[in-house]
C-alpha cells in the first residue's frame, strides 16, 4: 500500500514541485487547504486555523506530514498587522497540527517542518553560520525562533521532527529569482545595496529532494541548514543571471536607500545577507546535491 504524505501550504511553489516529485517516487499526496480545491491525483482536505479546525481524516490517513504553510515574508510591506500575520500563520498552524495529532489516533511516522535561515538574523555579514550558531534578535529571527518552538510541540509527542532552515530557493515559479531576473532581462539589472551581502541559495529540486529523504531516513532529526554548499554575494548572483541570459548589468549597484524607500523595513530581506553553511547535511547525512554550482542551477532554471 502506498504511503501518504500530507502537505500543508502545498499549493505554493515548493509544495507544487514537492507533490510532483513525491508522486514520481510512488507516494500518495494529500493537502490541507483553507478552501476547497480539485487537484488531479491529490486528495484535498480543509482546515481553518483561526477556528482551530482540521478535517480529522487528513491526519488519520497520513503516514508523514510536511508542513510548509505560512504567509510570504516578502509579499507585502511589514506593517504591524502584516508582521502579526507572518508570525501567526506559522505558529498557530503548527500548534493546531500538534493539538490535532495529540487528540487523534494516528500513525504519523515523521514531521518535516519548514524553517528559515532568518533564524540567524536578516543581516549577519560574512560570518560563517552553522546549525549551532547563535540565533539573531531582529524580526525575522524572532519569527523563526517562535516557529521552531511550535514545531518542538510535535517532537514532544514522540514524532521524529526535522526543521529545514531554508535559504533563498531558486525557482522561476515564485520567490526571489523572478524578481531578480526581470530587470536583467530588460537590460536594467544591477546588484542591490552593497552587492557584497551573501545569499545562501538552494535549487528548488534539491530542497524538495531533502524533504523526501528526511521523510524516511531516521538519522535526520532537529534543525538543518537547507542550503547549497557555496553561498555567493548578491553581485555574483546578479552577474551570473546576466551571463546565463546574455544580458548586460548597468549601474554599479541599486542603492540600499532606494530599496528602503520602496519596501520599508522589509528591504532588509534583499539588502541583508547570511553566509550559511550546510554543515549537518554535509557531515551527518547521505544527501547528494544535483546543483552545487550556481551557474548550472541557473542554466537549468533559465534556459
Amino acid at each position: 500500500m502506498n504511503q501518504t504524505v500530507l502537505i500543508t501550504g502545498g499549493t505554493g511553489s515548493i509544495g507544487r514541485r514537492l507533490t510532483q516529485l513525491l508522486q514520481q517516487e510512488g507516494y500518495q499526496v494529500s493537502l490541507l487547504s483553507r478552501s476547497p480545491k480539485t487537484i488531479p491525483d491529490v486528495r484535498v482536505y480543509q482546515w481553518d486555523i483561526a477556528k482551530g479546525h482540521i478535517d480529522p481524516q487528513a491526519i488519520t490517513t497520513a503516514d508523514y506530514i510536511i508542513h510548509l504553510a505560512g504567509e510570504g515574508i516578502a509579499d507585502a510591506r511589514w506593517t504591524d498587522e502584516r508582521k502579526d500575520e507572518i508570525l501567526n500563520s506559522r505558529t498557530q498552524s503548527t500548534e493546531l497540527l500538534a493539538q490535532t495529532l495529540e487528540e487523534t489516533d494516528h500513525h504519523v511516522k515523521s514531521f518535516i517542518g519548514a524553517s528559515a535561515i532568518g533564524y540567524y538574523g536578516a543581516d549577519t555579514g560574512d560570518r560563517p553560520l552553522t546549525e549551532t550558531s547563535v540565533g539573531g534578535t531582529d524580526f525575522m529571527a524572532q519569527v523563526v525562533r517562535a516557529w521552531e518552538r511550535s514545531e518542538e510541540q510535535i517532537a514532544a509527542l514522540g514524532i521524529r521532527t526535522v526543521k529545514m532552515r531554508t535559504g533563498i530557493v531558486l525557482t522561476m515559479d515564485g520567490g526571489a529569482l523572478p524578481k531578480l531576473v526581470q530587470p536583467i532581462r530588460l537590460g536594467v539589472g544591477a546588484p542591490i545595496g552593497s552587492g557584497q551581502q551573501y545569499m545562501s541559495w538552494i535549487h528548488l529540486d534539491d530542497l524538495c529532494r531533502m524533504y523526501i529523504q528526511a521523510l524516511t531516513d531516521k538519522s535526520w532529526q532537529g534543525s538543518y541548514n537547507a542550503v547549497a554548499p557555496n553561498p555567493v554575494t548578491n553581485e555574483t548572483l546578479t552577474r551570473a543571471i546576466a551571463q546565463v541570459l546574455h544580458r548586460p548589468t548597468i549601474l554599479p549597484t541599486i542603492p540600499a536607500f532606494a530599496i528602503k524607500l520602496l519596501y520599508g523595513e522589509m528591504a532588509i530581506v534583499v539588502t541583508g545577507g547570511n553566509y550559511v553553511l550546510n554543515k549537518r547535511i554535509a557531515e551527518e547525512t547521505t544527501f547528494s546535491y544535483k546543483y552545487t554550482d550556481l551557474n548550472k542551477a541557473l542554466e537549468d532554471l533559465l534556459k
